[in-house]
């Protein structure tokens, strides 16, 4: 296992012991195993974790095509996954739209306020005016029965077809820069134009998060797949990195959503 953790943050290594547990599962019960929804950089860690062991593979789905968190379906080579194998269900948010409107925020702290782990359920989607989500099967029933209200609002919660899934408004637009180091703050002063200075207060200031969790150093180094959210200015994700220019710069490929 030291050679697989060399590869990543001291913090992920709980993460990787259960991928493995997840691996030796499939091996020995010969049956696929189901992950709850992951971010992208958990699913970048199964990806190389597994890596290209011949009797064990993984897929991710997250129900639509560009969707962010997705589930893993571990298997053994025999076995041909079909969607209906990630047991996703499409959840959408009725409400009075000509006299209130919902925000992204409203939804997921009203989800998690409801006792739900943010591992059962997906992405939370929007076309401006209607709202939806993904939820894990397994939940369908709390989830309909427990959320009536997000924020002062009374809500309806309605299970709908796949065919019924909007098109969400975000759409990441794919950048390529140089820049002179991967850290957190150089990444957001590059992408948004802003001074280092004004990224570091906006990181020590609580108002970045990291793969969803306020992070307080400006100076860590991200890796691939990782997303910073940056509150006012939008999110950032680093998708490739290309190599190191002639000046010793890094080249990267990033996907970026602005405010």
């Amino acid at each position: 296992m030291e050679q697989v953790y060399q590869h990543f943050r001291k913090e992920e290594q709980p993460f990787i012991d259960m991928v493995e547990s997840w691996v030796v599962q499939v091996q020995q019960q010969y049956a696929p195993y189901l992950t709850d929804f992951l971010d992208p950089r958990q699913q970048y860690i199964i990806e190389m974790v597994i890596g290209k062991r011949g009797e064990v593979r993984t897929q991710f789905y997250g129900g639509y095509e560009a969707a962010e968190r997705k589930r893993a379906l571990i298997y053994p080579d025999y076995f041909q996954p079909k969607l209906e194998d990630f047991e996703l269900l499409l959840i959408e948010v009725n409400y009075p739209e000509k006299f209130t409107t919902l925000s992204h925020g409203q939804i997921l702290g009203t989800l998690v306020g409801s006792g739900l782990r943010r591992e059962m359920f997906g992405d939370i989607m929007s076309d401006g005016v209607r709202w939806q989500f993904y939820v894990s099967e397994s939940v369908r029933d709390y989830v309909l029965s427990q959320v009536t209200k997000v924020g002062k609002t009374t809500v309806r919660l309605e299970q709908k077809e796949y065919t019924d899934l909007l098109v969400p408004t975000d759409d990441w637009a794919v950048e390529h820069d140089t820049v002179s180091s991967l850290r957190i703050d150089t990444l957001i002063s590059s992408v948004y134009n802003i001074s280092r200075q004004r990224a570091k207060e906006l990181v020590s200031g609580g108002k970045v998060k990291l793969n969803w969790a306020i992070y307080d150093r400006p100076d860590f180094e991200l890796g691939l797949r990782d997303i910073l959210s940056i509150r006012g200015y939008g999110r950032i994700q680093l998708r490739e990195i290309e190599g190191k220019s002639k000046k010793d710069k890094w080249r990267i490929e990033i996907g970026v959503l602005r405010k």
